[in-house]
């Protein structure tokens, strides 16, 4: 409803300086001829939108205008209490700050959007790390953490596989994934930022000086491009095999859930087809990790090549046929 978006369009420019239109687009889902539009609209209504053109032009609000349109929904409410990790909030050293913000909000709210916490609370919960683990908090997540939100260069020591370097780095995001902190930073001198485990700096020390943010950068977006690449980067091999419709249905479960969709895809095979596949290709990160995968499908995946990976099959299947008789 356009209503609704222009509502949220005031909302985007009180919480920011200038947005292009290009950003405002992005956010409300529309085009800039629309967006052009609507903010012609909110100048006859009364709300001072002004247009700056050129290269660093944009829309913003005159001289800083205030809506009283700050009414929360019960579900904004309670998608608003759902949003923070506690326990990730809590390993930032932001735990206390937190649990201060959702009793202000709540304070604020009126009584029956404030049941949104209680409901939220007594409903849903999330706990991020995986099964059978008990990760704890890198000792240096909470420095991390603060030159994260205030854009500071620091001075680390991070042990590699072989090595421990010592890197100037300009720390752009934190990511937390299945319980293991990485931060997403760039190197002094380098063109591109890099992914780094937390709990493998072993110093982190404040420069004393601010880095220039990168307004274009994307950290959501960054992260989804680097562990795309991560898990390309280690499927080395390839194995060919024989697959029948249960294999072929269990195959994502099995192996690396991405890589087996498409190679099923280039196989031709669709779902609730009851031929055996033939020729499927899978990438695989080494034969022995294909070894352990390709054994929990049994009978329903034949492996045609490379010969030492059949051969290894052929041998596990002659035991077991020895253990049951």
């Amino acid at each position: 409803m356009r209503a609704a978006r222009l509502i949220r369009m005031v909302l985007l420019l009180q919480s920011r300086p200038r947005m292009t239109a290009a950003e405002l687009a992005g956010e409300l889902e529309v085009s800039e001829r629309t967006v052009a539009r609507d903010a012609q609209a909110l100048s006859e209504a009364g709300v001072p939108v002004y247009a700056e053109r050129g290269r660093a032009g944009g829309y913003a609000l005159v001289g800083g205008y205030r809506t009283g349109l700050t009414g929360l929904a019960p579900e904004e409410a309670q998608a608003l209490f759902l949003s923070g990790v506690p326990g990730a909030l809590r390993e930032m050293g932001l735990g206390e700050a937190a649990s201060a913000a959702r009793l202000k909000v709540s304070a604020a709210l009126a009584p029956p959007v404030r049941e949104a916490s209680r409901a939220v609370n007594g409903r849903f919960h999330l706990d991020a790390p995986a099964w059978y683990t008990r990760p704890e908090a890198p000792g240096l997540l909470a420095p991390l953490a603060e030159a994260v939100w205030d854009d500071r260069r620091v001075a680390a020591a991070y042990r590699r596989a072989d090595r421990e370097v010592r890197p100037e780095l300009e720390p752009y995001g934190l990511v937390l994934k299945a319980g293991v902190w990485y931060v997403c930073a760039r190197a002094e001198g380098a063109g591109r930022a890099r992914v780094y485990r937390v709990d493998r700096f072993t110093e982190v020390r404040d420069l004393g000086t601010r880095f220039a943010r990168d307004t274009g950068f994307d950290l959501a977006r960054f992260w989804r491009e680097r562990a795309e690449e991560f898990a390309r980067s280690l499927l080395r091999e390839e194995v060919r095999l024989r697959l029948s419709p249960a294999g072929a249905r269990r195959l994502p479960g099995a192996t690396d859930p991405r890589a087996a969709r498409e190679a099923l895809a280039a196989a031709g095979w669709r779902d609730g087809s009851a031929r055996w596949v033939e020729d499927v290709v899978l990438p695989v990160e080494s034969l022995e990790v294909a070894y352990e995968q390709l054994l929990g499908l049994g009978p329903e995946a034949e492996v045609v090549a490379p010969p030492e990976l059949r051969d290894r099959m052929r041998e596990a299947a002659r035991r077991m046929a020895g253990l049951y008789g």
